[in-house]
């Protein structure tokens, strides 16, 4: 599954663990051109997060893959995408995204607490144990966006239950 990540990202201009910039394209744009994050355009898009994720930014965003996603529970997503869910969609979406672009070496060789567009703090461990983001790991950092920066993961994070 890494592998055909892997060369997904590179087949689409990145280099899987290195900076890379894309050129002229927004957070949306860049995950929407790749298939392994399919799921994650449909979820922004049912959340109503399109044109905010579009913004100036600067955005971090978390980005699970598809294959994240099916690791949840039987029925999560399907609950998620139905429209008398979609605060607790963008509850989940927003948990993914932090204010501001934080690119690996920023934090490389610590870890730092970072509070989510959700509300809630999320850590980012970039220590001999990362890099990981909560107990999801980062499978592919640092890939430029003209708002922001995407770091690949691979689970999807929840926020703390209020």
């Amino acid at each position: 599954m890494f592998k055909k990540l892997a060369l997904s990202l590179a087949t689409a201009g990145f280099v899987a663990g290195a900076a890379t910039t894309a050129s002229a394209k927004d957070i949306v744009e860049i995950a929407a051109g790749n298939e392994d994050f399919s799921t994650l355009v449909a979820a922004v898009q049912a959340a109503g997060l399109v044109e905010v994720l579009q913004g100036d930014g600067p955005f971090t965003v978390f980005a699970p893959t598809n294959a994240a996603f099916d690791a949840l529970p039987p029925g999560t997503v399907e609950s998620l995408l139905q429209p008398e869910n979609k605060d607790k969609l963008v509850a989940v979406l927003t948990y993914h995204v932090v204010p501001g672009a934080i690119m690996y070496g920023d934090v490389q060789g610590g870890m730092v607490d970072a509070t989510t567009v959700q509300g809630s703090t999320a850590k980012i461990d970039a220590s001999y144990k990362g890099p990981k983001i909560n107990q999801a790991n980062i499978i592919a950092k640092d890939i430029e966006a003209d708002n922001g920066v995407i770091h690949v993961i691979d689970a999807v994070i929840l926020p703390p239950a209020n």
